[in-house]
């Protein structure tokens, strides 16, 4: 068994979770729908500058945050049941934290290229760069997936199952 999965989906989950506390709740730049009036997908018109539009808004955020949460405890769950006795060293090891960052990666790359580019239903800023914003969150999903894949390739192995030492 390997940790690789368990860590790729704490990854995309913990991604998701910096996506939506930082850019949708703290800096406020989109929210899940916030571009729907430009959309390439027909979805009708929230406006964030509406009480109805940031309802609306705010309950798909909630959703988005319910997904992230999920991914968390499942990526949690399966990293419990595969190291029974290592826990420890598995939290110190780099091969978790690389794959840790190949799955936030991941998260910004499918994140990105859906939502930004094919439905177009938000941006990472609107405005007149949205584009660059939406590119340099691909490229930084490029980063953290080559920083990830490098990090995990050089760690030690875990033994899911060696025994404590003291």
């Amino acid at each position: 068994m390997s940790i690789r999965l368990p860590a790729t989906i704490l990854g995309v989950g913990l991604g998701g979770f910096v996506d939506g506390i930082a850019l949708h709740q703290v800096l406020q730049w989109h929210h899940m729908l916030s571009s729907t009036a430009t959309d390439r997908v027909g979805i009708r018109d929230y406006p964030v500058d509406t009480v109805p539009g940031l309802q609306m808004n705010t309950l798909w955020d909630g959703l988005f945050h319910v997904v992230t949460w999920v991914a968390v405890l499942t990526g949690l769950a399966l990293l419990y049941a595969r190291v029974t006795r290592s826990r420890g060293r598995l939290w110190r090891s780099g091969m978790l934290w690389g794959w840790v960052l190949v799955g936030w990666g991941l998260f910004n790359l499918v994140e990105g290229v859906v939502d930004h580019h094919l439905l177009g239903i938000h941006h990472v800023r609107s405005g007149p760069y949205q584009t660059w914003w939406d590119l340099g969150f691909l490229a930084l999903g490029v980063l953290l997936v080559a920083v990830g894949w490098a990090i995990q390739r050089r760690a030690d192995a875990i033994d899911l199952c060696a025994p404590r030492t003291r």
